[in-house]
């Protein structure tokens, strides 16, 4: 599958592959190319339709309770995805950013909280904060994730690329250093399903990070 044949062919999703085209591609694109989206949204009765906003999310809830303190964060991730839009791979060198298609927040944060939630429960503890946090001294083990890559693929499966670093804390003294690479399958095309794919490269995440800290 890949992301231009994505969308079905009602007028609607014309319209909107049409905007998304012509708000996102270079500005050099060629006229002989923009006439056509063009007259596709002039065919759809306008290209208006409204911002669609995603969340990620966990596996499930933390556990309740307390259990040995664990501290998430800082998440740091690669420029390219580090704003406010999904973003896509059209081919190996180039990148379609969604303009109507948004997330609910900062990525970082999101990312963030599902991490927490989902090591939580594979950790049994309910004791997980999100950085930033008031003192170290609370804190037992400090997971550091740097997210190099998290879009979906031309090739119809989403892709993330990270690495975690896992310390001892207050002493900072550094146990784990590792990289995780995996593909998850969409289950069908669509912006909600590329969401619940990187959702699910979440989860394979936090059972890489939490195997190392047991």
């Amino acid at each position: 599958m890949r992301w231009r044949n994505s969308i079905s062919a009602s007028k609607s999703n014309i319209a909107e592959r049409a905007k998304r085209d012509i708000v996102c591609r270079d500005p050099a694109v060629s006229m002989t190319k923009l006439i056509p989206l063009l007259f596709a949204c002039l065919l759809a009765a306008g290209c208006g339709g409204g911002t669609t906003f995603y969340m990620l999310s966990a596996d499930g809830p933390m556990p309740s309770g307390g259990g040995r303190s664990i501290g998430v964060g800082p998440v740091v991730l690669a420029e390219y995805i580090n704003r406010p839009n999904l973003v896509l791979q059209e081919s190996e060198h180039s990148l379609a950013v969604a303009s109507d298609h948004r997330w609910a927040g900062e990525l970082a944060n999101g990312i963030s909280r599902v991490m927490a939630a989902n090591l939580g429960r594979r950790l049994g503890t309910g004791n997980v904060q999100v950085y930033p946090w008031q003192r170290d001294s609370e804190i037992t083990r400090q997971v550091v994730i740097d997210i190099r890559q998290l879009h979906g693929g031309a090739d119809g499966h989403a892709i993330i690329e990270a690495s975690y670093r896992v310390y001892d804390l207050p002493a900072r003294t550094l146990r784990v250093s590792k990289t995780f690479n995996a593909k998850e399958p969409l289950e069908k095309d669509g912006y909600e399903p590329l969401v619940a794919a990187e959702s699910r490269l979440l989860s394979r995440l936090a059972d890489a990070i939490a195997s190392s800290m047991r």
